[in-house]
Parts: structure tokens; sequence; C-alpha cells
């Protein structure tokens, strides 16, 4: 017999900042230049989104010779290599970045210790976008580590001069876990500067870790490319949530998972749009799940400039975010 029914809704959820400049780095894009504007691999890992652009007219591709010569084309909040960028300037195409600032920095970190000569063991899942970027700008000095279990395996060249540098949408505990395994082989291995994993993707697993604690079944709105968000289902399911699901949609809510549950941990991964979680809320509503608890555990505030190629008279979109770009923070 089910008592009463409640929501625990997470927050921080949904876009973060990163999210929220390249998805309005794309529709300024189409404003400024109409359609079609060109998009190397989907701008965010969210089906929504890029389906909701390409009604727009943005036309994504997997890679830069696909774009004719001279158009426009907005690499994607993952970031790309520098090959990327040179095959870009080499058709003549007008390129607009919209990597996230919070991933440019890992970039940098990686020009840099390969500057100086260190291996860097990047954590990351192997082919994914963000990754490819990262060991694009120094291939000779970067290694993958894919997991944990990677760790115990992989071989180092100089164990003095050993840095590891991660992918920004990790699992916070099993990055560093990781990283101890890495430190038991190599005693040397230095840290980056600061967090690589982005605040973001921080803020979302804490705030689940407390809904997961109280809730029967965890319901995480995300794409199934959309690391950040396969990660908060793991996490869920790692902190006391008794099952966890991931969708794209409402109507893939399924009546079983339901069954004899009393409370529903609700979440969204950093590339998802807010109208998304309100009918996940609106189909749970109509389930009997009326009553909606806020778990909030961050306050989010940071909002970054859009890219250079399109700061100018930018003010308007900032003052009122479009269709498409609904915080869910």
């Amino acid at each position: 017999m089910v008592g009463h029914k409640k929501v625990l809704l997470a927050a921080p959820r949904g876009y973060c900042a990163g999210v929220d400049r390249a998805v309005v780095a794309v529709e300024k894009a189409l404003d400024r230049y109409g359609a079609p504007v060109y998009v190397r691999k989907q701008i965010v890992h969210n089906i929504h989104v890029v389906t909701e652009l390409e009604t727009k007219g943005a036309v994504f591709v997997d890679e830069v010779d696909e774009v004719p010569a001279g158009a426009h084309v907005v690499f994607s909040a993952h970031g790309v290599s520098p090959a990327v960028v040179s095959a870009a300037a080499d058709r003549g195409l007008q390129a607009i970045d919209a990597t996230c600032p919070l991933v440019t920095k890992v970039h940098r970190e990686a020009v840099r210790f390969a500057r100086d000569d260190f291996q860097i063991l990047l954590i990351g899942h192997l082919g994914h976008e963000e990754v490819e970027g990262t060991a694009g700008e120094a291939p000779d000095h970067v290694t993958i580590v894919n997991s944990p279990a990677d760790a115990d395996t992989v071989e180092v060249r100089d164990p003095e001069k050993v840095v590891w540098l991660s992918q920004t949408t990790l699992s916070v505990d099993e990055t560093m876990e990781t990283v101890r395994r890495l430190r038991l082989r190599f005693p040397h291995l230095q840290d980056p500067p600061s967090d690589d994993i982005c605040y973001a993707t921080q803020n979302r697993q804490v705030a689940i870790k407390k809904v997961a604690v109280g809730a029967d079944l965890v319901i995480v709105v995300g794409s199934a490319n959309s690391s950040n968000s396969v990660r908060l289902v793991e996490v869920a399911l790692e902190h006391g949530a008794k099952a966890a699901y991931r969708v794209d949609y409402a109507d893939e809510v399924r009546q079983e998972w339901l069954e004899g549950v009393e409370t529903v941990g609700v979440t969204s991964g950093a590339s998802v749009p807010e109208v998304l979680v309100q009918e996940v809320l609106e189909a749970l509503s109509d389930a009997g799940y009326r009553d909606i608890e806020e778990v909030r555990t961050a306050e989010e505030d940071l909002i970054f400039s859009l890219p250079k190629e399109l700061r100018q008279d930018t003010a308007d979109r900032r003052g009122g975010r479009s269709t498409t770009d609904r915080s869910g923070a």
C-alpha cells in the first residue's frame, strides 16, 4: 500500500553556464547570419535542444569537411582539437568557438604541461568529444585513462614527470578513486592547478546524493550521450536510491517504475532545458505525485560571455532567454 506520494526535486539541475552560452551562440548566429548555420557535432548532448535548433536552421555535421567552403560553423561546447581549427581555416570557414570556458581551461593546462614535457594522464571516456579535443592539444604527451581499473595498468615514461587532468563531466567520486590508484603507483603525480570537473557537474551530483537517500526511485532527465546525465544515474544508485533511470522525455517514464514507490527523486543533466523537467513533473502529478519538495544544495549565478564573434549587440538576448534557452538551475 503506497502512502503519501511526493517528489524530491533536485536543485541545482539543468542548464549550466557553458550550455547556456553554447545554445545562445547558435541562436545568435542564426539571427545574425541567417540559416543555415553549421555546427560541428551536437552543440550540447541533448536530443531536444538539437532538434529545436535544427527547426531554426542549424545543420549538424560530424566534421568540418562537410561544411560548404566559406560558411559559418560553430564548434560545440565540448571543444575541438587544434587540427579541427586548422581544417576549418583551410576551408575558409567562419568559425564561432562555443567551447565551454571550463573546457578551454583544461585545454590550456594540457598545452602548458606538455610544454614542460610532462606526461598527461587524461581521465575521461575514450571517444568522448571533449576528451578528443583535449588530447588533440598535445597528442604526444596525453595518455587517456578510461576508468579506475585503467589506473592499475597505465604505463608512463617518467614517474617523476606525470600529471593528471580530467574530462569536466565525470563522476567526482570515481575520478578521485582513479587518482588515488594512480598515486599509489606514481607518488610524484601532480594535480591540476584547479578542479577540472566543472562546478555544475559537481553541484548536480551533490544535489542528487542528498535526494537519493530519501528516494525510492530517481528519474534523471537527459540524453544517453550526455556524460553528466549518465553519471547522475550512477551517483543516485550509489547513494541510496532503490532504482534510477534516465529519460529524454516524460513519455518514457514507465508505469511499472512507479509501482510501490512513495518518493520519486527528479533531476536533470547540465544540457537539459527546464521544460523537459516540468513535463516529467506533470506526468508524475497525473500519477498522484503532486507534493513537490525542492532539495537545494547550492546557488548558481555564473554567466559566461558569448564567443567573441557574437558579442556585439547581445544585451537584448541576455535580458530575455529564448524558448530553447530555459535555465533549470
